[in-house]
């Protein structure tokens, strides 16, 4: 079974970004994914929006603990049935073809694999110093969201706000080049359901609740002061040129 392989994508981001092999590895299958270091930035540098002790728990515990946890599940499965062209496929292969996955292995890798990759593109996606954002990405939005930037943060806060529970909000990108946002539940991915990521927004509780409690309004509020706009061009860029090699 021959499935799709996604070149690099932090190999674009080599100019702004530090640990770009690092961030390579989900899409090409390794014996063991390293655990990401936070790309460019310290623990401390998305003050005062994202505060420090957040940002430490949130990648040294949580995303840790979801790439020890995926890195199990892929070593039993792989054990259990080396014949499995899947299981030793990416962890990006694995995520795009979730219903072949056995059973006794979907749900965990679902879970977190999920949070593995979902985490990567949230870190991605802020940095100390945003850029501005760029006039092909403000196209695409203006052809979505016809009052423009206005409109498309009202309608991506919103959606932050009404999601019950745990989950992302996220713009993303389809097979077609147009733009949308979506709501995830927990650690589920848009790259499952062939779309693919340019901004990330994690609601989980542990994300905020340290520094702003309950009031999710607030952390949504000071987390676009962080949206590193000059990465999601990247981002968009780079799935525009992994569909023209797929084309190919």
């Amino acid at each position: 079974m021959e499935f799709i392989r996604i070149f690099s994508l932090f190999s674009f981001f080599t100019l702004t970004l530090s640990q770009s092999s690092i961030y390579d590895e989900m899409f090409y299958p390794v014996d063991e994914y390293s655990f990401p270091q936070l790309p460019g930035y310290d623990y401390h540098e998305l003050e005062p929006y994202i505060d420090q002790r957040t940002l430490t728990v949130h990648h040294k515990k949580h995303h840790q603990g979801y790439t020890v946890k995926m890195n199990q599940a892929l070593k039993d499965w792989r054990k259990q049935e080396p014949q499995s062209d899947l299981a030793k496929s990416s962890i990006i292969d694995i995520l795009q073809n979730l219903e072949m996955v056995p059973d006794k292995w979907r749900t965990t890798l679902q879970n977190n694999a999920g949070g593995y990759v979902n985490h990567i593109y949230y870190w991605v996606t802020m940095c100390p110093k945003p850029g501005e954002i760029s006039k092909a990405l403000l196209k695409k939005i203006k052809a979505s969201f016809p009052a423009g930037m206005s409109e498309f943060k009202e309608s991506f806060t919103t959606a932050s706000l009404s999601l019950f529970g745990s989950g992302y909000v996220w713009l993303v990108t389809d097979d077609e080049g147009s733009i949308s946002i979506i709501s995830t539940k927990n650690q589920d991915c848009p790259i499952s359901s062939n779309l693919y990521p340019l901004l990330v927004l994690d609601v989980w509780e542990h994300s905020y609740y340290l520094k702003h409690q309950n009031l999710r309004a607030d952390y949504i509020s000071d987390w676009w002061n962080v949206v590193c706009w000059q990465n999601v061009e990247t981002l968009r860029q780079f799935w525009i040129n992994r569909q023209i090699k797929d084309e190919l």
